[in-house]
């Protein structure tokens, strides 16, 4: 639970100036920094007494803080993003069990030569907070996962095209590293340091259906060229709409598959409503 508050408050001092004032919405061909910052907080609690349908106890709770800060010249764009997300959940007698745990950061420089494709560099990571278990009852748990265990991180350069703010895609050379220490045998077929060389595929779609509405994805494709069931997914769907001022509903659907950890695909559901915050 510690590594939890250590991150949060990492991830709250580096965006810390984003807070500083509010700002007014930036022209479509502003030149200089773009900045935004926004937490969300869910949390739904269930309580019976003597309820003759049935039912049992239970309570969740998720808060999530997404960070981007973009630097546009007539030359080229540097973009930053990072994203926090933990929460926990309690049905009945059982102990609180972790639902959400995710930190990712992501850097993508741009070098604008003036035609339909650019040439470009980025960096991306993404692992975790805390412990998380496999469930085998009530009482039995196993550790499979940790802070820094398993980490990925990948560096790519190649060319990618972009469409106003509503279509991004990218293509080139990647190198992937994926560092463990306890679960290597999982997540990296033994090695503490895996390090694969391949090719990586992304691509940002960001749709605004109406003034309170949108919907955002992004696909992640990871390749080390040995076949292609091999190839790594994170496909992460996301439809928000803003209720009130500082209420929002949300649905996210991720689907994610990574031959080394399993040969099944994974889903990951998360139906929301609560406070959402633009600080900066």
């Amino acid at each position: 639970m510690r590594n939890i508050w250590i991150v949060f408050c990492i991830f709250a001092a580096l965006n810390g100036p984003m807070m500083a004032s509010a700002v007014k919405e930036k022209p479509k061909n502003f030149q200089g920094w773009k900045k935004e910052l926004l937490g969300n907080l869910n949390f739904t609690q269930n309580s019976f007494d003597n309820w003759a349908q049935g039912g049992e106890n239970s309570w969740s709770w998720q808060v999530e803080m997404n960070a981007k800060a973009e630097y546009k010249t007539k030359r080229f764009n540097w973009s930053n993003s990072g994203k926090f997300s933990y929460g926990r959940s309690k049905v009945s007698g059982a102990d609180s069990r972790k639902a959400a745990d995710e930190i990712k950061i992501e850097s993508v420089f741009t070098q604008k030569m003036g035609i339909y494709v650019n040439p470009y560099a980025s960096f991306s990571g993404l692992t975790q907070s805390s412990r998380g278990y496999k469930y085998t009852s009530d009482t039995s748990k196993k550790a499979i996962s940790d802070f820094f265990d398993p980490a990925y991180f990948v560096q790519s350069f190649g060319l990618g095209y972009e469409y106003n703010d509503l279509f991004k895609i990218r293509l080139g050379g990647s190198i992937k590293e994926t560092i463990t220490n306890r679960f290597a045998e999982m997540y990296a077929e033994g090695q503490n340091f895996r390090v694969e060389f391949g090719s990586e595929l992304v691509s940002d779609v960001r749709y605004k259906i109406n003034s309170t509405m949108k919907y955002t994805s992004k696909l992640e494709l990871f390749s080390n060229l040995t076949r292609f069931e091999a190839i790594d997914v994170n496909w992460d769907h996301l439809i928000s709409a803003k209720v009130a001022e500082f209420v929002q509903v949300s649905f996210n659907f991720n689907l994610f598959y990574d031959r080394d950890v399993t040969a099944k695909r994974q889903f990951k559901q998360t139906l929301a409503a609560g406070l959402r915050y633009n600080f900066y």
